[in-house]
């Protein structure tokens, strides 16, 4: 079926419609270059070239948060590609408008010092200090972000955010080259994809059961050992107690750094403990988990 020879038939070719008879030529080898490439959202929800921004103006917000009515103006120096997609002005008309605003994800970085969904809704939005903001912003375009963003070997995606104010002080001109996600900090996304995938699991499960299937996931010989309807049965409303035995013990799961506040996720970042007194919680044998259940 189809051409026998897409590049090359005589008329109707790729080479004869698009490249006048002339031969496609390509840059580099086929490999994994796109695979090894492929830029992940961590963190956070926004456009791609907004995510370093956003990651600056986090770093800014406890120096901005106390002084919003003083800032005169935030120059945001980016790529030509930010300033084509994603620079905007006037009235956002609904979350996915938000969404691919740089000036509206900085300053919602900037006043909360976090960004999520929520933050694209209608509710945050009514924030006037948002526009405000939005309307004090500039943005640059900075000639060697450009260069950078389209050099196959760097890819880079630069923000660098800098806020002034009134009384014609500045913080730092904080730049970020490469957002979380990137090939050049792929390590660095452990710690938040587990936080992530915890409270994800959080949603759908009682906190016993998403700390079970979470340590599963973290526990590569474990889990790559698992037939995959095994897997998907851990997230059935009763799942079969051969492949989640139920556990002895009354033990909940708690991240480490709960007690204290904000769980601190790494590799193996948890541990198993009663919800009221951790340290004296007996200890508990996971059984194997694979097709045939428990052994």
């Amino acid at each position: 079926m189809g051409y026998r020879l897409v590049l090359s038939a005589p008329v109707w070719g790729f080479n004869d419609v698009f490249y006048r008879r002339a031969h496609l030529s390509v840059k580099r080898d086929f490999a994994e270059y796109v695979m090894e490439n492929t830029l992940f959202k961590v963190a956070f929800p926004a456009e791609f070239h907004a995510q370093t921004a956003v990651e600056a103006a986090f770093r800014l917000h406890p120096q901005v948060v106390h002084r919003v009515d003083e800032v005169h103006n935030v120059t945001i120096h980016t790529t030509r590609g930010a300033v084509r997609c994603i620079d905007k002005t006037g009235p956002l008309t609904n979350p996915a408008d938000r969404d691919h605003c740089l000036q509206y994800a900085v300053a919602v970085a900037l006043l909360y010092g976090t960004l999520t969904a929520e933050h694209y809704e209608e509710a945050v939005a009514a924030d006037p200090r948002i526009d405000e903001l939005r309307r004090r912003m500039h943005v640059v375009e900075n000639p060697q972000y450009s260069a950078d963003y389209l050099d196959p070997e760097r890819r880079s995606v630069t923000n660098a955010v800098q806020v002034h104010f009134a009384d014609r002080t500045s913080t730092s001109k904080v730049e970020v080259e490469y957002p979380l996600g990137h090939r050049r900090r792929r390590l660095e996304c452990f710690p938040a994809l587990e936080k992530k995938l915890l409270a994800a699991l959080g949603t759908r499960m009682p906190p016993l059961r998403a700390g079970r299937v979470f340590e599963l996931c973290l526990d590569p010989q474990r889990f790559d050992a698992m037939a995959v309807p095994d897997f998907v049965e851990l997230f059935s409303p009763a799942p079969s107690p051969f492949i989640l035995p139920p556990m002895r013990g009354g033990v909940d799961f708690k991240p480490q750094g709960a007690r204290a506040g904000a769980p601190a996720l790494g590799y193996g970042g948890y541990e198993v403990g009663n919800e009221d007194d951790a340290d004296e919680a007996p200890g508990i044998e996971y059984p194997g988990l694979g097709r045939g259940g428990a052994r």
